[in-house]
Order: structure tokens, then C-alpha cells, then sequence
């Protein structure tokens, strides 16, 4: 379901949208009525079944494999952004990695490949998107942080500051970009059920059912979160009815991070 959101005549840029959360919010956005270039960095097979699930829907789909952490890779992406769509209205930042290891196991290399995924792409992903957006009287940002950069989750450490430097780059990007209306904000999901949060339930070697008691006893409502969820509120800042929130990083989490 759409929720009534119009994004007919606009051009979208999901980063990591062949799988999770960014396909999710890919296949949202398209419903809504928006063309969506697809980023990835791996699976040709799974981004053009996210492109065919947009083209069944009437929508364009453009999948792009470009590895967000090469900047010359994401500056020949929005090149052939300029040269398919002639620009763009919507950018979800939503690609990230990380390691998950106790603070006294991290070593300088998963600090560098860490804060490279996250922050310095995301710096050059809004540079490069303005530059496109700005022509059009402006577009909407949306970066994807997480509930980690303020409470405290086992073996987050990394992915945790890398994330609240991207909430942090967030409002000053939203006071910088202001003039040329280009308007930025974050959302921080809570416990969601990906092949992320999988992954980082192996590392702690625990079964999926055991591990998820850990996510879901502390949060209010008693369940995870689901794609929808998060897309419900990014399709919202995408839309002009947000467009006075501005620099807002907002939890999206069924409150999980208030106990």
C-alpha cells in the first residue's frame, strides 16, 4: 500500500536496494509512482528481481552495480543517472557494513573500511546527488542509521560510530544544502528482520529464535520491526508534507531504544 504518497514524474537512488530494507523501500517507492536507479554492489540475479518487480508494477527500474566505497565508481553512477533520467529528485542512503567485534578486537583496518562505507560515502552520495537535484528546485534525502548510536547493542561498537557520524554529517548537511532546497533528514530503525540482522545474529552464535528474545523483550509493542515500518516513515520524508522536518534523525524502532 502506498499510503496515498505521489511520486509520479520522480526519479529515486536506493542505495544497497538488491536486498533488506533497501529493496523494500525500492519496490515502496515504486509503488508510490517513482523510477528507482537500483545501487548494488554483488548480485546481478538479485537487483534485476528487484528491476522486475518494478517494471511489472509500470515503473522504470535502472539497476547500477557500483561499490559505493570507490569514489570514482559513484561519480560514473550519477553520470549515468544525468544521462538516463537528466536527474534526480530522491536519495536513500541506505548501504552500510561493517564488522561486528568487541571494542579491544577492532583493528585500524575495520575502523578505515567502516567509516569509508559509511561516512565518506555518504558524503560523496550528497554531494553528487545535490548536483542533480539542485536543477530540479530541489529533492529529499534520506539516510538509514540505526538504533545502535544510542543504545548500546553487543558488538556494535564500530557500526555505532560510524552511524551517529553519519546522524551528526545529517544536520549539517540539512543546514548547508537548505538554499538549494535540498532537504535531508535520517531514520534509525530498530531490531528488523533482514539478512543483516541475521548475519549478525551468527556472528554472536546464537539461533535466530533465541537471539531475536533479546531484540523483542525489550521492546514495548513485542514484536521486530518490518520493512513497512521503516518505509511508511521514509516514504513520508520523501513527500512534500515533511518538507518542514529538516536535519531530524528520527527512531523508527516501535520503541525499543526508550528502555
Amino acid at each position: 500500500m502506498a499510503l496515498g504518497f505521489d511520486f509520479h514524474g520522480k526519479v529515486a537512488l536506493v542505495t544497497g536496494s538488491s536486498r533488506g530494507i533497501g529493496k523494500g523501500l525500492a519496490l515502496r517507492l515504486a509503488q508510490a509512482g517513482a523510477d528507482v536507479v537500483i545501487n548494488y554492489k554483488k548480485s546481478d540475479e538479485l537487483a534485476e528481481a528487484v528491476a522486475a518487480s518494478i517494471r511489472a508494477m509500470g515503473r522504470a527500474a535502472h539497476p547500477v552495480r557500483t561499490d559505493i566505497e570507490d569514489p570514482d565508481a559513484v561519480r560514473r553512477m550519477f553520470r549515468e543517472i544525468a544521462r538516463v533520467y537528466g536527474g534526480l529528485d530522491i536519495l536513500i542512503a541506505n548501504a552500510a557494513a561493517s564488522v561486528f567485534r568487541p571494542f579491544l578486537e577492532l583493528r585500524e583496518h575495520h575502523v578505515d573500511r567502516t567509516m569509508g562505507m559509511i561516512l565518506r560515502s555518504y558524503v560523496l552520495l550528497v554531494q553528487e546527488a545535490a548536483k542533480l537535484m539542485a536543477p530540479r528546485g530541489g529533492g529529499k534525502v534520506v539516510a538509514v542509521s540505526g538504533g545502535d548510536t544510542v543504545k548500546y547493542l553487543q558488538r556494535h561498537a564500530l557500526l555505532a560510530a560510524a552511524k551517529a557520524a553519519m546522524e551528526a554529517m545529517t544536520r549539517y548537511m540539512a543546514v548547508e544544502l537548505a538554499e538549494q532546497r535540498v532537504v535531508v533528514n535520517a531514520v534509525l530503525p530498530g531490531p528488523v528482520d533482514t539478512d543483516a540482522a541475521r548475519l549478525y545474529a551468527a556472528s554472536t552464535g546464537l539461533d535466530w529464535d533465541t537471539f531475536i528474545r533479546g531484540w523483542i523483550e525489550p521492546t514495548p509493542y513485542r514484536r521486530l520491526g518490518t520493512v513497512d515500518d521503516i518505509a511508511n516513515v521514509v516514504l513520508f520524508l520523501c513527500s512534500p508534507e515533511s518538507d518542514w522536518i529538516v536535519g531530524q534523525c528520527i527512531p523508527v524502532d516501535g520503541g525499543f531504544t526508550l528502555t
